[in-house]
């Protein structure tokens, strides 16, 4: 058993992180960076060559993450110091962020290259914070912290998003002279934001010195700590192809990582799909925005709900759960036709949506050797991100040779269908002593 409790000052940095860097994920990514991209970025191209390349970057971006992830999560694990990777993705991405202001018109190669760079600072620091949660949280209580952490997230991505779609709708509010001028300070304050928020984490996790996180007992030092980082990546690299081997060891996780590449593929259409359907099928810009904040506001007491459950029943049945409404979801929106249903769908999602996603993170943190945190976090990041290439293949497909996009929104039910099935298939119990058996003891000293 784990001889350890959680501290409240650490568990509060780790929520904050979420608070801090949603803000990246609803305003750049959901909702301002697609419209900037479009009318002033790429404004010299055709509006569908514009589409094209924004897709084609978010797809280089998620495979520069896929291709650093596992073996900057085995090199930390090595080093015993995930905070200073936090902290060095985290501040690429805020940096990033902010040059979107810098873009003028007819910049598309700068925004996609900032693009690029700030979805690898997103992505690889959320590899990385997901993997402190095992060090700073005991068994028994992940699904509550992970479920909070969520709740966090959607309402500093909620709070700021508000805020910058008050600055780009009334920008004399703020002493600005006109839209995109409001546009390019959003961009200013979500890296300041991310930045503030983010302190805390930076501290505790050893970003500028030694962690104070409280590690399980389960979990020996390594030899290698304190060593500089190119003494790690061969060692790294070695932990990155034996995570690939030893995966078989450990068929739960195994089994619930193949079910994540499913229902998590289906999520994110769901997420990244939502503005594109609706626009395609008649609803304005406004009503989708509104239907945006509407998730956000929604998603912080659903997710802490799903975090009491969890703890209650196990991660496992409410996930179970919330993915059964995400069937549901995607079977009406086939149907949808007026905004009042797009923003019955927007609350369904939101009920479900971080709910979903906490529980699995921390049911992965569970089933994960408490000494490979951030290799296993790492392996499944990257093979996450390999795995969503099929999701709007498969949406794109469909709708082309249908000529119906309802037919393709309608195609993701075969991702919900098979990550339930294989999720029914995991056995938490059996995965979790798997887990620790196959972990070193700390040795006396």
């Amino acid at each position: 058993m784990e001889q350890w409790t959680t501290n409240r000052k650490h568990t509060r940095a780790w929520l904050l992180y979420d608070w801090a860097n949603s803000a990246y994920a609803t305003t750049v990514l959901a909702a301002v960076l697609p419209i900037f991209y479009s009318s002033v970025a790429a404004a010299t191209l055709h509006p569908e060559t514009a589409a094209s390349y924004l897709g084609y970057t978010h797809a280089a971006g998620m495979l520069c993450v896929a291709l650093l992830s596992p073996l900057l999560g085995a090199v930390s694990d090595l080093a015993g110091n995930k905070g200073r990777f936090l902290f060095g993705f985290s501040l690429l991405g805020i940096l990033a962020t902010m040059l979107f202001s810098t873009i003028g018109r007819g910049d598309w190669l700068l925004a996609s290259a900032l693009l690029v760079l700030s979805t690898i600072g997103f992505a690889g620091s959320n590899a990385f914070y997901d993997a402190l949660l095992p060090d700073m949280v005991p068994s028994g209580q992940r699904e509550r912290v992970s479920a909070q952490g969520y709740a966090y997230g959607y309402v500093g991505g909620g709070i700021m998003l508000a805020l910058n779609l008050v600055m780009i709708q009334q920008p004399h509010w703020f002493g600005l002279a006109d839209t995109l001028a409001g546009t390019r300070l959003a961009f200013i304050t979500v890296g300041i934001w991310w930045l503030v928020f983010a302190i805390p984490i930076f501290r505790v996790s050893g970003a500028f010195g030694k962690p104070a996180l409280y590690r399980s007992v389960h979990s020996a030092p390594s030899a290698l700590e304190g060593k500089r980082i190119r003494e790690l990546l061969r060692p790294g690299m070695r932990n990155v192809m034996n995570g690939f081997r030893t995966l078989p060891r450990y068929p739960q996780l195994a089994r619930l990582l193949i079910s994540f590449w499913f229902f998590n593929d289906g999520i994110n259409r769901i997420i990244l799909m939502a503005t594109v359907y609706g626009t395609a099928i008649g609803i304005g810009m406004t009503d989708l925005l509104v239907a945006l904040l509407i998730t956000q506001f929604i998603g912080f007491p659903s997710t802490l709900l799903f975090g009491k459950l969890g703890t209650v029943y196990g991660a496992k049945r409410p996930l179970l759960v919330s993915l059964a409404v995400y069937l549901l979801i995607v079977a009406l929106g086939y149907f949808m036709t007026a905004a009042w249903q797009f923003y019955v769908l927007a609350s369904m999602v939101g009920l479900v949506q971080g709910g979903s996603q906490s529980l699995a993170r921390a049911l992965f943190s569970d089933l994960i050797p408490a000494a490979r945190t951030g290799e296993y976090f790492g392996l499944i990041n990257v093979t996450g991100k390999f795995a969503s290439i099929f999701g709007p293949f498969l949406f794109g497909l469909v709708g082309q040779l249908t000529g119906s996009v309802r037919l393709g929104i309608l195609s993701l039910v075969l991702f919900f269908i098979v990550g339930i099935a294989m999720l029914c298939t995991v056995n938490v119990e059996t995965g979790r002593r798997q887990a620790v058996e196959s972990t070193p003891p700390v040795k006396e000293k």
